[in-house]
């Protein structure tokens, strides 16, 4: 595996920024940092065949806006963390990844999250029954299970248990499978963390050595599904990545503001980001 990078397609909360209606501060900004559509991200690299590879974390509502903002012409597989409708409501896009791939595209989530994948996209998965041959997407679900790794293209991949208030969901860890291979300016070991209230404790053991950690930050007041920018921090520093970048953030985070009252090693990630 060589050429590793991970791209942030997105980094805003379910409204995304700006919020429609809102004249405040942020979604008045300026700033290109603070347009941010919904959270999700590319993992590019080059597998040991030659062969380029992209794997999506989660497809947002804004997948075509991000594919065309960076150029991505291929989707080799998705991963899910939930099944919430910033997380999975871009699903339908990757039917252009089949046609210029001609290709199916796997598709990996635990059971909750395939079943409600299922029920919001009968039109792909009983396509039989629609009424007009219709040109949909071609997926291969996998069920995945917590903390069982499995591979892609030389990607070893770790499901994480993380809670989003009361609903389990999952982060992930990504690996080398050959660490070698990776490179010294690989983001590997990585892991991405989104819509994160608490991490329990089974989980903590698979956040250590980490080169890049992407982690939930939602605002500064407390919410009840969400880490908070203190909360995040406490969570970032006993983590120990040697970079963290946080993400899903709301209108109340201006980036220029917070990013710079953020401890060492520690920065809001933007739109567009590469790492």
């Amino acid at each position: 595996m060589r050429d590793v990078e991970c791209i942030v397609l997105g980094t805003g909360t379910s409204a995304g920024v700006p919020a429609i209606g809102c004249d405040c501060e942020v979604c008045c900004s300026d700033d290109p940092r603070d347009v941010r559509t919904r959270t999700s991200a590319a993992l590019r690299f080059t597998d040991r065949e030659g062969a380029s590879r992209v794997v999506l974390i989660d497809t947002s509502p804004d997948l075509r806006q991000q594919s065309l903002r960076e150029g991505l012409t291929r989707c080799d597989a998705i991963v899910f963390t939930h099944h919430h409708v910033d997380h999975v409501f871009g699903l339908d896009e990757v039917r252009r990844f089949n046609a210029v791939m001609k290709a199916p595209i796997d598709l990996y989530a635990e059971e909750r999250t395939l079943e409600n994948i299922h029920r919001v996209y009968p039109h792909i998965f009983q396509a039989e029954k629609n009424i007009n041959p219709s040109f949909v997407a071609t997926l291969q679900p996998h069920r995945i299970d917590c903390f069982q790794p499995f591979v892609v293209h030389g990607l070893r991949i770790t499901p994480l248990r993380l809670l989003h208030g009361r609903l389990p969901i999952l982060g992930y860890r990504f690996d080398a499978e050959d660490p070698v291979e990776s490179g010294e300016d690989s983001p590997f070991p990585m892991a991405w963390c989104t819509d994160v209230s608490s991490i329990p404790p089974e989980t903590w053991p698979h956040l250590r050595g980490l080169r890049t950690l992407f982690l939930d930050l939602l605002r500064h007041r407390s919410h009840p599904t969400h880490f908070t920018r203190n909360e995040a921090v406490h969570a970032a520093s006993n983590i120990g990545a040697e970079r963290t970048w946080f993400i899903h953030m709301a209108h109340e985070i201006l980036h220029a503001r917070d990013d710079a009252d953020l401890p060492p090693g520690m920065a809001l990630a933007w739109d567009g980001l590469r790492c």
